[in-house]
């Protein structure tokens, strides 16, 4: 795998997954000092997925995120272009659907999902913009998006010491705990070449989504950002001020 950067080939990333699926929960619970658990419960009270609910869960790795949406009584449809983490999300959940597919060529309708989620896997997609509007797509009008992604601690010794951790502590632990430990050298790089929150949130509006707000998880080493998608009456009314703007002279 080449040195991580915001121009990754998806057939590489997608190997590089394969390699990881068997043991990736354990290493990624012990990578994230047991925090790991605690961000995906605050991802699924953001979500709040109501019975009956069909829920997007894009970039589901081993299906753990996708079971705890389903709990919730919704309809979950877990997705991943990693061959290897579908298999094994199948092996590990049987009656939950999954499905192998591009986060940027969601292969669904329009207006499908009353919500549509993704926990660190948006950093691992070739064109982040091109997966959002494709979210935003397969929402139905009134939809809600929640993406949990590693972020920029906002405190600059929080944000020293974490980039100390990603350069040096966390290789090591890798080579310990991973099946394919070279994987989480470019997992590392990746998080530091990943946008800050704000850039993020701007990506959220320009893809189209409105009540665009973040939180910080574990002092902003992680972030959740939250929108929705304007519901058909907004978009009406939206249309209708253009219309009424009086043109300049």
């Amino acid at each position: 795998m080449s040195r991580a950067n915001l121009d990754k080939e998806p057939d590489e990333v997608a190997e590089m997954f394969d390699g990881v699926a068997k043991r990736y929960d354990v290493t990624n619970t012990i990578l994230s000092g047991g925090n790991a658990p605690l961000w995906r419960a605050a991802t699924v009270r953001a979500i709040d997925p109501k019975p009956g609910d069909r829920v997007l869960d894009v970039a589901c790795g081993t299906g753990t995120s996708t079971a705890a949406l389903a709990k919730r009584g919704a309809k979950v449809v877990g997705l991943d272009f990693s061959a290897g983490m579908i298999a094994e999300a199948v092996r590990r959940h049987p009656g939950l659907e999954f499905v192998a597919g591009d986060a940027m060529a969601l292969p669904f309708g329009d207006d499908e999902f009353d919500a549509v989620t993704i926990s660190f896997g948006l950093r691992n997609v070739a064109d982040p913009a091109a997966a959002l509007a494709e979210m935003y797509r397969v929402l139905k009008p009134g939809g809600r998006i929640v993406i949990t992604e590693f972020s920029t601690p906002p405190v600059a010794i929080v944000r020293a010491g974490y980039t100390g951790y990603l350069r040096h502590v966390l290789p090591m632990i890798a080579k310990r705990t991973s099946s394919n430990p070279e994987a989480y050298t470019y997992l590392g790089e990746s998080i530091e070449a990943w946008p800050d929150q704000v850039q993020l949130s701007g990506w959220l509006r320009a893809a189209g989504f409105t009540r665009v707000a973040y939180r910080n998880l574990t002092a902003g080493v992680v972030a959740m950002h939250r929108g929705h998608k304007p519901a058909d009456e907004q978009i009406l009314a939206s249309t209708a001020r253009r219309r009424r703007k009086p043109r300049s002279s």
